[in-house]
């Protein structure tokens, strides 16, 4: 398996529900499991296979999140030559020359992505059009409603 790149911040909240899987949630299940066969035939019960559902779902999670982690490869914007371009993990500003909207993203891995907080993947379009650009450059990204140009504001590495 490739290297993933990963924020420190993101590694950081991977550990954090990696943590909170094997020490909160995977006792809380093997406890519904214990309780629901105690109330006797497993087979007409839902308790049970709800039980069991959740404990294929932790489990997976969990090889997952470990698979991810052993793999990655943390950057930290700060400590990269950056040259005042825009990076893997750098926090952008941009403005919609269309429509003057100003956005702020921080370009993060695939695994942290997260639109709702403003981490978008560094393989998404807008990313891949920023990537090596400076405060002040104007780029062009191909989205499904058409050609839109972004004008890079600010560039900040956290």
């Amino acid at each position: 398996m490739s290297a993933i790149p990963l924020t420190a911040q993101g590694a950081e909240r991977l550990q954090a529900e990696l943590h909170r899987l094997k020490t909160t949630e995977r006792p809380e299940v093997i406890n519904a499991i214990a309780e629901a066969r105690a109330q006797g035939d497993l087979s007409e019960n839902a308790e049970y296979e709800a039980a069991r559902e959740r404990q294929g779902f932790i489990e997976g999670r969990i090889r997952e999140l470990e698979g991810t982690l052993s793999n990655a490869q943390i950057i930290n914007p700060v400590e990269l030559d950056t040259d005042g371009r825009v990076v893997f993990g750098a926090t952008i500003q941009i403005e919609d020359l269309d429509s003057g909207e100003q956005l702020n993203y921080q370009i993060v891995g695939d695994v942290e992505a997260d639109i709702r907080s403003q981490r978008i993947s560094i393989s998404s379009p807008v990313a891949r059009a920023l990537i090596g650009k400076s405060e002040g450059d104007v780029v062009e990204v191909q989205a499904p409603g058409g050609v839109r140009e972004f004008e890079i504001m600010r560039i900040q590495y956290i």
